[in-house]
């Protein structure tokens, strides 16, 4: 139970490194935020943000397996999570404003 817990939980930091990464872009910052500008110095931090979730599922995924499938399911998730955050851009992008809700 606990391994599939720390699964969830590394899908769940590749989902917001990929929507972090996205609202990066000023077309997907528009895109959710509507004509609120984005402010200075926050896409450097949205990266970092990003950076960091990402490095957080790679951690989660080796406490849970060996390295050579924990690379394998980290991939993956990095994999699913672009193309829900994709789906999300696409079809409901305002969802994505909970990735941001500090941001004004």
């Amino acid at each position: 139970m606990r391994d599939a817990l720390m699964l969830l939980a590394a899908l769940a930091a590749c989902m917001a490194g990929m929507g972090w990464f996205a609202l990066s872009l000023d077309v997907h910052w528009a895109q959710v935020r509507g004509a609120v500008p984005q402010p200075a110095g926050l896409a450097a931090a949205l990266r970092t943000l990003g950076t960091a979730a990402l490095g957080a599922a790679l951690a989660l995924c080796l406490s849970v397996d060996s390295a050579s499938i924990a690379v394998l399911v980290w991939l993956m998730s990095l994999a699913s999570a672009a193309l829900a955050i994709a789906f999300t851009l696409t079809w409901r992008a305002r969802a994505l404003a909970c990735l941001v809700f500090w941001a004004r």
